[in-house]
């Protein structure tokens, strides 16, 4: 069966020269012609060749080298029409078509390469050395291959003449090169790959070491490298330096755990950059389990198997180093920052065009503002601020139920990350201000209806970790959506149920004297009493004497409450003050009124209503002189009997009363 199958290729092997020659010209296609000879001896040469190829099986990287060589020797219509025939030659599939279809584009490749070194004088053996068949050798096998009864003695020889290198060239100069590297090298290439990865995990090796004067992985010089192989090893250990710097800033900060100036956002920051270090030890697993394998020489029997050399380790840490000088670029920047202000910092370094950056950026962003959006979403939902370590850019502080609103909360600018824009940054502060306010000082839980409400308008989530960085939109609608139905509650609560418009008025009509009748009442019943030295003056008395002032007037008809908060108040007196000066009235604006009539406006409130209550004095003293002296005018009248000299000088005295 063997026998067979020989004789079949060798018909082919004749039959394919006899039709290529016979396409140029009919006559060399003879068997007896020394064109044929020449031409079947080199097609024997060619597919006799065992070398192995120096480039990866790609078709398309095959022909795309073959269009380019086309396209530089200024061949470009042939360019085109190698580009045209390999779409057409690519898309065959199916039975009937060619399977490996790389050999087939490798091997014309080859056969123009060899034949252009034909023609300018090189000997082909040089692409192709594994023959050196003479002609009468080649002569010799046509005869015999010519003739049918001697067909197997020809193949077998021609076996013989085309697989063997009589001299072994290659396998000397193989072998010299092999000496000249072990010559050059004190240390094998396997035991430096080795090294590097000892150093890329932070540990030194035999001869790679950590040189603590030059910061930094170096080769001892004593080492007999060559100057290529001590430089590519140097660059190799820079991720080695700068896993150093990671690691480092991880350990120191996880111990320093819960310092405040680490915060949950740092300690964020390190789970991060630890996941990124187990996919990189992965990474390390899989390169040290092939630097077990040996570098083979350049050699016809070398493979690219799945061995490891300082090349192609550099091509395997090309991404890997990209992202560990990110990362030591970040730890650098956020060795003195916190929360906010290191997610902002971090933030800066996403806006990066390379996809590779920006997508790490990403993933690590959402890790480290993980705990920041929590604190959004508590704060703006619950109203809770979840703070320990002063991260947070809204800072609470220990206050009065009164300075709740204004002093209880505040915006801290230098832990706004730049990712979250200062409107916005007041919508969350007022949002979680107010549902503070309605929770302390209304002492109301209508609040928790409306952050649901808000939630649902938003369509995001209430569970923890519903936001996250990049999320800019759902979180400004959540805000916004928050601030509207709280502003509104808070507002609804304000007006009816603690009746914000009917104080005011109240205010208006009592300290602000707007209320006649009961003013003028006051005025009558206290002026005997505040007309006598203040210090005599008993403020029971006088609070008697209001209520008799509201019980007399329109003033009894409003709301006990607001009544009930209108009171008198003694001013401070000093020695000859009157009741007159130190007289008042005050209206206690009760929480959470108090958050708008605080203690300084009720104070401008009592200066205004000492000036009016001294104007309303004033007049109704007039009033008084004024009912008094009129009767006196109408009598004087009756003594116009008088003498005349009389009744000038009364006139004259009734005229100066006046």
């Amino acid at each position: 069966m063997e026998e067979e199958d020989q004789r079949k290729v060798t018909d082919l092997v004749i039959e394919v020269v006899r039709r290529l020659l016979s396409q140029q010209n009919p006559q060399n296609a003879s068997p007896n012609s020394p064109h044929f000879s020449q031409s079947l001896r080199y097609a024997l040469r060619i597919l006799s060749s065992r070398l192995t190829p120096s480039v990866s099986p790609d078709a398309d990287a095959v022909a795309e080298s073959i269009k380019r060589r086309l396209a530089t020797q200024g061949n470009s219509s042939d360019a085109l029409t190698f580009a045209d025939l390999y779409t057409k030659f690519a898309s065959k599939n199916g039975p009937g078509s060619v399977n490996n279809k790389w050999a087939v584009l490798y091997l014309l490749k080859i056969i123009s390469e060899d034949r252009k070194n034909a023609i300018s004088g090189m000997d082909s053996s040089v692409f192709l050395p594994n023959l050196g068949l003479n002609d009468d050798e080649m002569g010799n096998d046509l005869r015999v291959l010519n003739a049918k009864e001697n067909r197997e003695k020809a193949w077998k020889n021609g076996v013989l003449l085309v697989s063997k290198d009589p001299e072994n060239l290659r396998e000397i100069s193989f072998r010299e090169f092999g000496n000249l590297i072990e010559e050059e090298n004190e240390v094998t290439e396997e035991v430096l790959v080795r090294d590097v990865l000892y150093a890329c995990q932070g540990i030194d090796g035999k001869y790679v070491k950590f040189d603590g004067n030059l910061d930094g992985y170096v080769l001892s010089d004593s080492i007999k490298v060559p100057r290529a192989t001590r430089t590519i090893v140097r660059k190799l250990c820079e991720l080695g330096w700068l896993f150093r710097k990671v690691k480092g800033y991880i350990s120191e900060s996880m111990d320093r755990f819960p310092a405040e100036d680490v915060g949950t956002v740092g300690q964020a920051f390190c789970a991060a950059l630890q996941d990124e270090l187990s996919e990189y030890y992965k990474l390390l697993a899989v390169l040290e389990a092939q630097s077990t394998n040996p570098i083979p020489l350049v050699s016809e029997n070398a493979s690219s198997g799945n061995y490891l050399s300082l090349r192609r380790l550099s091509v395997w840490f090309a991404e890997p180093m990209v992202k560990m000088r990110l990362m030591a670029i970040l730890v650098d920047k956020c060795k003195a920052l916190r929360g906010g202000a290191m997610a902002g910092a971090i933030h800066l370094h996403a806006q990066h065009g390379d996809p590779l950056v920006h997508d790490f950026m990403r993933r690590l962003l959402r890790r480290v503002c993980s705990p920041l959006f929590e604190m959004v979403r508590s704060w703006v939902l619950e109203g809770e601020l979840e703070d320990i370590f002063a991260e947070f850019f809204i800072v609470g502080q220990p206050v009065k139920a009164e300075s709740l609103w204004r002093e209880g909360y505040r915006l801290h600018a230098g832990m706004l990350p730049l990712f979250i824009s200062q409107s916005i940054a007041q919508r969350i502060l007022r949002t979680g201000k107010s549902i503070n306010f309605l929770r302390v000082c209304c002492d109301d839980r209508g609040w928790a209806d409306a952050a649901t409400e808000a939630v649902a308008a938003a369509g995001v989530t209430t569970r923890r970790g519903g936001l996250g960085y990049g999320e800019t939109d759902a979180l400004e609608s959540l805000v916004m959506e928050a601030a509207k139905r709280i502003d509104k509650h808070l507002l609804d609560v304000i007006y009816k149920r603690y009746k914000f418009k009917e104080h005011c008025l109240a205010i208006k009509r009592y300290l602000l004297l707007g209320q006649g009748d009961f003013v003028q009442y006051l005025m009558d019943i206290v002026g005997p009493e505040l007309s006598e030295p203040a210090n005599t003056i008993s403020s029971f008395k006088l609070a008697g004497l209001l209520e008799s002032a509201i019980r007399s007037s329109n003033a009894q008809y409003d709301d006990p409450d607001i009544l009930d908060r209108l009171r008198v108040k003694m001013m401070p007196h000093g020695t000859g003050d009157r009741g007159w000066d130190v007289f008042s009235l005050e209206y206690d604006a009760r929480v959470p009124l108090d958050t708008v009539f605080t203690e300084s406006v009720m104070t401008r409130y009592l200066r205004i209503f000492n000036f009016l209550w001294k104007l309303r004095r004033v007049e109704h003293a007039l009033i008084g002189a004024w009912k008094t002296m009129k009767p006196n005018c109408l009598t004087s009248h009756v003594y116009t009997k008088l003498q005349h000299a009389v009744k000038l000088q009364l006139l004259s005295t009734l005229r100066r009363c006046q």
